[in-house]
């Protein structure tokens, strides 16, 4: 059955949804459903996504959404489609240039402006060693000191783990909810499920519509699903072929490991090391080392 809306983890999908002047009410909306009370968002201007450092050999740094409200606070929105190394480490760095470009010429008392970097993650950083991390879809940073402590409320990271949100619709029960649920599933839908009624995800909808997009857009969108496909296969076929080898080596793992045993019962009960060998297929050497441990 052909799509009739638009992949949200495309970068043109992601960026024709949340990331256009007319589509502020729908950035405002989502974003406000991450943030505190006390950073609600009641207006936002977008900025120049693509951020150079102070000299001409410092990096560059491009955004999918840069945005500034009317507190003059800073806003990073970034989708991530495929595990990357220094993640983190990337996330960091961009976020000094929303802090960096603060800076006032002249005296200036250092007063910042918070700075939230939000990351909707089409993968799960998979090294969280128990629950609840290990399943959860939101995951906020501070700075804290060692006692647990924020040191500095100013600089928060958001990472939503897309694949660990599992909720059906009848299980929705916030707003946020409702908003991952139509990242999620906004491919697959064929028509407006009911609980998305109102204004906001109306408008959502339109802009989500293919039917909606120009001949230019509409190639420009392929274009960004052909990446996609491409990137995604690569992906899952460097998982499979992870653990295929993964699985090997653990066969071979196990079967070593059984050899092992086999040569110590040997031992236990007196056999000689030539019968030892041929048993277990271990080597003499082997054999003599297990003997003198």
């Amino acid at each position: 059955m052909r799509a009739k809306y638009i992949n949200p983890f495309t970068d043109y999908g992601f960026k024709k949804i949340f990331g256009e002047e007319a589509s502020k009410p729908v950035l405002i909306d989502f974003l406000n459903t991450l943030l505190p009370e006390t950073n609600q968002i009641v207006d936002l201007t977008f900025k120049n996504t693509e951020k150079l450092g102070n000299i001409y050999v410092d990096r560059k740094s491009i955004y999918d959404i840069y945005c500034e409200n009317e507190k003059g606070e800073k806003f990073i929105v970034e989708l991530q489609k495929a595990r990357q190394n220094y993640f983190r480490e990337r996330t960091i760095y961009y976020s000094t240039f929303p802090i960096s470009e603060q800076a006032e010429k002249g005296n200036w008392n250092y007063n910042l402006k918070a700075v939230f970097c939000i990351g909707i993650l089409d993968f799960t950083f998979d090294d969280y060693e128990e629950e609840p991390q290990k399943s959860d879809v939101v995951h906020k940073i501070t700075l804290k000191n060692q006692h647990g402590k924020v040191f500095y409320d100013k600089l928060t990271y958001i990472y939503l783990e897309m694949p660990n949100f599992n909720k059906k619709e009848n299980e929705l029960e916030t707003r946020l909810d409702k908003w991952l649920f139509f990242i999620k599933n906004l491919e697959d839908f064929q028509q407006i499920p009911l609980i998305f009624k109102d204004k906001v995800f109306k408008q959502a909808f339109e802009k989500a519509n293919l039917v909606s997009l120009t001949r230019e857009e509409w190639e420009k969108y392929e274009y960004s699903l052909k990446v996609f496909r491409d990137n995604k296969a690569t992906y899952d076929y460097a998982v499979e072929t992870a653990r295929e080898e993964g699985l090997k080596e653990g066969i071979k793992e196990g079967i070593k490991e059984g050899m092992i045993e086999t040569a110590k019962n040997a031992l236990k009960i007196g056999l000689d090391n030539e019968t030892i060998a041929k048993i277990s297929g271990l080597s003499i050497d082997k054999i003599k080392e297990l003997k003198s441990n």
